[in-house]
């Protein structure tokens, strides 16, 4: 299995921390964020690759981190350099996939996120059922819910609704952007967009894929921290110091 990491954003609405200088690199309780989601990895998987995807303006500093970091980071480059100009995280994936010709099971996952529990539960259900799979966690707030993606599920955690920012929810259960593909899974997002894949939301493939194929859900055993804003960064290193 190989693990590609979106880390291509710009991160405006964390100015000026991150005018120059990648979101996913900030520290948090002594390490860059990225470092707690792959030693994580390191121990508890068998990942044989992370692909970063980033943009231009960012892939020298991520280089150099990576050649301190491991031997197992390769770091692409998407050719971007402003927020105008990005290609949109299922436009990354793809570019990621062909760059570093990425042909096996996959997970995807946002570089900016921090969890408090180990990925490998999971992957541990992505190998039991044999689909690709999402993560989700269980959000009440209806605001909330118009802003992401939202499923539901049947009894053996089978995906029968994916809605991305739905007006009116089906359910309450959100998926962050944290994704297992099988390699033919992984392999279609060309026809994804190219059937009208929203190309900018990473969760639109998913939700495209599960209308073509069966999907499962891993409901998380604890939180994940969406770091957006410099108040929500401030408010995690609190949190994990």
């Amino acid at each position: 299995m190989k693990c590609i990491i979106l880390a291509a954003g710009y991160a405006t609405r964390l100015y000026p921390l991150t005018e120059n200088f990648p979101k996913p690199l900030l520290e948090v309780a002594g390490k860059p964020i990225l470092d707690h989601l792959i030693d994580d990895l390191e121990k508890t998987t068998d990942i044989a690759e992370y692909v970063v995807i980033s943009n231009h303006k960012f892939a020298h500093i991520f280089s150099d981190w990576a050649a301190k970091k491991s031997s197992k980071i390769t770091v692409v480059d998407d050719g971007t350099s402003t927020n105008e100009t990005r290609l949109g995280a299922v436009r990354d994936i793809l570019f990621a996939v062909k760059e570093a010709s990425v042909d096996e099971d996959t997970l995807i996952m946002a570089g900016d996120n921090l969890l408090d529990f180990s990925l490998s539960g999971f992957i541990d259900l992505f190998n039991e059922k044999g689909t690709s799979c999402v993560m989700c966690h269980v959000e009440n707030e209806l605001a909330k819910q118009q802003k992401t993606a939202i499923i539901t599920i049947d009894d053996d955690s089978h995906i029968t609704s994916y809605e991305e920012k739905p007006a009116e929810p089906k359910g309450n259960l959100a998926v962050p952007p944290f994704y297992c593909y099988r390699k033919e899974d992984l392999s279609r997002i060309e026809e994804a967009l190219e059937d009208g894949c929203n190309a900018d939301a990473p969760g639109s493939f998913a939700a495209w894929l599960s209308r073509k194929t069966p999907m499962h859900a891993y409901i998380m055993p604890g939180k994940r921290y969406d770091i957006g804003d410099v108040k929500s960064y401030e408010n995690v290193k609190k949190i994990f110091a």
